[in-house]
């Protein structure tokens, strides 16, 4: 199974030890899983860092995504076809791209956010 990361996700996994007790947490340590972190992520918690809305190492991120095996995903052709494609169900521009990408590259979207489900992509919920 592909999965894609939000986020909210990112930070959840990275920072809590409990993450990996939940259902989604399992689906994210199971090594016969894929999964994606994108680009859209690490931009994400820059720019929100950069403004004070996150306090992220965004170093520290890019290191222990890469320990964690986590397979990075840039953005690609494909992903902005998905997103011209996507209703207006909110206005986060990270998540519709995200979204998009899931979408694209045929992977779950593993996400906190309850708007991601109504969105034509799989959306595994991480609590």
């Amino acid at each position: 199974m592909r999965l894609l990361l939000d986020t909210n996700v990112l930070i959840w996994w990275m920072g809590q030890d409990q993450a990996r007790d939940s259902a989604a947490g399992r689906l994210i340590a199971d090594p016969d899983n894929e999964v994606l972190l994108s680009v859209v992520c690490l931009w994400e918690m820059t720019v929100k860092s950069r403004v004070g809305k996150l306090k992220a190492a965004i170093d520290r991120m890019i290191h222990l995504a890469e320990q964690e095996g986590f397979t990075r995903l840039g953005i690609e052709d494909a992903h902005l076809r998905a997103l011209a494609t996507l209703p207006f169900h909110h206005r986060d521009p990270f998540d519709h791209l995200l979204i998009a990408q899931a979408m694209a590259e045929d992977a779950a979207f593993v996400t906190r956010d309850k708007m991601a489900a109504r969105y034509p992509v799989e959306v595994i919920g991480a609590s």
